[in-house]
């Protein structure tokens, strides 16, 4: 028996590690990131910006511009309060942390596997409720689930990841509502959908709303925010790492979030093409394609693991899904600019004869 056998955790041992797939070379629209960049007429002046970083300092630890450009982004009120985060991952990670040991959380299945992942690293249990055919949320069996269970945590992605659905608005709030635990409606995709529950912070005491700008641009810059009533961001920001968001994110960020405008309209765009690439797919007769208020597209095939493997063969990087998984006869597809979108829809086409 090796060290590391004896010293780790016996539960960490059987945990497998997040697996991102090797992307080189390929078209990728497999994890949900916008196809666009810096906008070339910027690059310049943000270059010029990021030079007057003090890289030699710690960074700002009260994060006070930061906060004060994401409010204006996402029009988040002065009486709610923000904690930011190393990526949403990590603020999923801090929730957990101020939990008890064997304390529940709970969230949907199929959903965002860092929910199930984070609970199992910080020693706490995990339930997943599965959702109906439909990928909604069966509102009396999660209620029960609630009532017997107990859970301390409550995790709700919205729009929901990988299905693309956003669930029941009424069912969420009966959830908020009849439940100790703190509800986390996790808005990854806000930029693409209908509804937000950012409002409703005034009206329930134990909701809270994680947001990241990974699906907006900026994946690489690492950046999540949680936003709640200052009582319970004061509170949880004790567990926050000190200078946990670093002086290059940071400086980043305050240039190319500045520009709303086109932020916005890259979002509508993106938003147009999803429902081009609906439309498309749709017409395929070997396809089910689900409707979406993400960035991204999930689609039933019988033939889904020969699909996935063909469009790779092709450049094309999907998202696919394990052959003992509940979704192994399903692709996700992250929505691109035009000229990409087309250039999936001809590899399908063609796959499909």
């Amino acid at each position: 028996m090796t060290f590391i056998d004896q010293w780790l955790r016996p539960d960490i041992k059987n945990i497998s590690a997040y697996h991102v797939p090797k992307s080189k070379n390929l078209l990728k629209l497999d994890a949900m990131e916008s196809p666009f960049g810096i906008p070339q007429d910027q690059k310049d002046e943000f270059l010029k910006y990021i030079d007057q970083s003090e890289i030699n300092r710690y960074p700002d630890a009260e994060l006070t511009q930061l906060k004060d450009t994401l409010r204006a982004l996402m029009d988040i009120p002065e009486e709610f309060e923000v904690l930011l985060g190393n990526g949403s991952d990590e603020l999923i990670q801090l929730l957990a942390l101020a939990c008890n040991k064997d304390d529940l959380i709970m969230s949907f299945e199929p959903s965002f596997v860092m929910y199930e992942m984070v609970s199992k690293y910080a020693h706490l249990n995990y339930c997943g409720v599965k959702l109906d055919s439909n990928f909604d949320i069966n509102l009396s069996k999660t209620l029960q689930t609630i009532n017997t269970k107990k859970p301390k945590l409550i995790f709700i992605a919205y729009p929901n990841n990988p299905t693309g659905n956003a669930f029941d608005y009424d069912s969420i709030i009966e959830i908020i509502r009849t439940t100790d635990a703190l509800v986390v409606l996790d808005e990854a995709y806000y930029a693409y959908s209908d509804k937000s529950f950012l409002s409703e912070i005034l009206n329930y005491s134990n909701l809270v709303v994680l947001r990241t700008i990974s699906k907006i641009g900026f994946a690489g810059l690492r950046l999540g925010l949680l936003i709640g009533s200052k009582e319970t961001i004061i509170q949880l920001n004790k567990l926050r790492l000190p200078y946990n968001i670093n002086t290059l994110t940071q400086a980043s960020a305050n240039f190319l979030l500045q520009d709303r405008q086109q932020i916005l309209k890259n979002a509508q765009l993106l938003i147009e093409e999803r429902q081009r690439l609906f439309d498309e797919l749709s017409m395929i007769s070997q396809l089910k394609v689900f409707p979406s208020q993400a960035n991204f597209l999930l689609v039933q095939s019988e033939e889904a693991q020969s699909l996935h493997s063909s469009l790779i063969k092709n450049g094309i990087l999907v998202k696919g899904f394990a052959a003992k998984s509940d979704l192994t006869r399903f692709i996700r597809i992250t929505i691109s600019e035009p000229n990409e979108n087309n250039t999936l829809i001809a590899a399908i086409k063609d796959f499909y004869g």
